[in-house]
């Protein structure tokens, strides 16, 4: 079953819609955004030059920088008077990438979720208890809003509350669960200390992203909350979760290219690369009014599938996300880059600009550890500097690390030689 008959149109549907809608972005980008107008202009690029789907790579990149460098609202295409959301994800230098939407850009992302949920196998009967974050994160609000487009019943519990969680799984039957992959397992860990086995519930499905899963992890998800379960994937910049789903065939993620137009490029030259070979995924919006995205550099490494799926969808799927182009560290959900770290600590006279980052798994929860080196000749109140550095880091990154650690002047090793490492990732020890 498909949600939209668009996800089993042939080849040759799909280009003649995604010449339409490309033509359409480009123009809206082009008299709309002065970014996008200067870029075009430097290329000697009209829109009325977009002749054809495949003129896509004849467009400039979009990075995450050119979000920084246009914070908060120079990427908008529209005034605030017509934008009825914001959202917002963390940017590289301590700013978020302010993102937003139109009522049409709302309605275009709850379709697509919908087309998500139908096709990981659930319908307007099913009950979705969503524990993804809600707030300027996309994950909560914008799975919330495809369950209702959908017609079905969702459980708006967001994150955390994990004794609660498994309360409701039970007392309110739900046949499906949205969250992160580490989360679900903490889930079943907890379930297990209060006695309760979430296998023998009516759940049915976990529905992970907006963290890496491979394949081992989502075996032992499968197996020890008795699911089915599928990865989804999105970015704010682009949508927010949506953009692509599993279905229960499990093999690759179907974009919603009528929508989300993908190309998977080299990352070092951005030149494209064979079909099937590995590269970074860039992301064109074909159907955002307030925010259009021309060739979004996302820096997730995949290759494309466009052979039809055995579940019948023709739309393109994408492999899972192998990795990174890029330092991004995802805790819990949570996009943090080192560099933003840096940048809120440094802030500080009272520290030296010198500290770590320690990455562990605990319980099946990924923690973050930041140690800090003081200023030497510090003699002021560690305690008060711990608190100003973590409610900097909360109020700039919506992000605390599980624990911070100030250590004396020196306590950091230096490097002599090479490349000063700041991250260290004990996760697969």
């Amino acid at each position: 079953m498909v949600h939209r008959s668009v996800e089993t149109a042939s080849r040759e549907e799909l280009r003649t819609l995604q010449t339409e809608r490309l033509q359409e972005a480009v123009r809206n980008a082009y008299e709309s955004v002065p970014f996008y107008r200067e870029k075009l202009e430097e290329m000697g690029l009209k829109p009325g030059d977009i002749e054809r789907i495949d003129d896509v790579q004849k467009l400039p990149f979009t990075t995450k920088e050119d979000f920084r460098d246009n914070y908060p609202t120079e990427m908008f295409a529209v005034d605030m008077d017509d934008v009825v959301r914001i959202h917002a994800s963390s940017g590289t230098t301590g700013k978020p990438k302010i993102v937003s939407y139109t009522q049409d850009d709302l309605d275009v992302w709850s379709d697509a979720i919908a087309r998500c949920l139908v096709a990981a196998g659930l319908d307007s009967d099913d009950v979705v208890q969503n524990a993804y974050g809600y707030g300027l994160f996309t994950g909560g609000l914008g799975l919330h809003q495809g369950v209702e487009e959908l017609g079905a019943t969702v459980i708006p519990i967001g994150g955390g509350q994990t004794q609660r969680q498994v309360e409701m799984l039970a007392d309110l039957e739900s046949d499906a669960l949205a969250c992160t992959p580490s989360y679900a397992l903490y889930l079943a860990e907890t379930a297990a200390e209060m006695g309760v086995d979430i296998r023998d519930l009516p759940l049915r499905l976990v529905i992970f992203g907006a963290e890496p899963c491979t394949e081992p992890m989502r075996e032992e998800i499968e197996e020890r909350l008795g699911v089915t379960g599928v990865d989804i994937y999105g970015l704010s910049e682009i949508v927010g979760p949506g953009v692509s789903i599993e279905c229960l065939e499990q093999d690759g993620l179907h974009v919603w290219e009528d929508r989300f137009y993908p190309e998977v490029v080299d990352p070092q030259t951005g030149e494209p690369v064979e079909e099937g070979e590995e590269g970074e995924l860039v992301l064109t919006t074909l159907s955002k009014d307030a925010l259009p995205v021309l060739r979004y550099r996302t820096g997730d490494l995949t290759t494309l599938n466009y052979d039809t799926c055995d579940c019948g969808r023709t739309a393109v799927r994408m492999d899972n996300i192998t990795g990174r182009a890029d330092d991004l560290l995802i805790v819990r959900g949570v996009n943090v880059y080192p560099s933003e770290i840096e940048s809120v600590v440094l802030e500080f006279d009272e520290v030296a600009p010198h500290y770590r980052i320690d990455l562990r798994r605990d319980d099946n929860l990924d923690t973050l550890e930041l140690t800090v080196e003081l200023e030497e000749g510090f003699d002021g109140s560690t305690d008060d500097v711990r608190e100003k550095i973590l409610n900097r880091l909360s109020n700039v990154l919506s992000f605390t690390p599980d624990e911070l650690t100030l250590v004396e002047s020196g306590g950091i090793a230096r490097t002599e030689v090479g490349k000063v490492q700041r991250v260290y990732d004990h996760r697969g020890q």
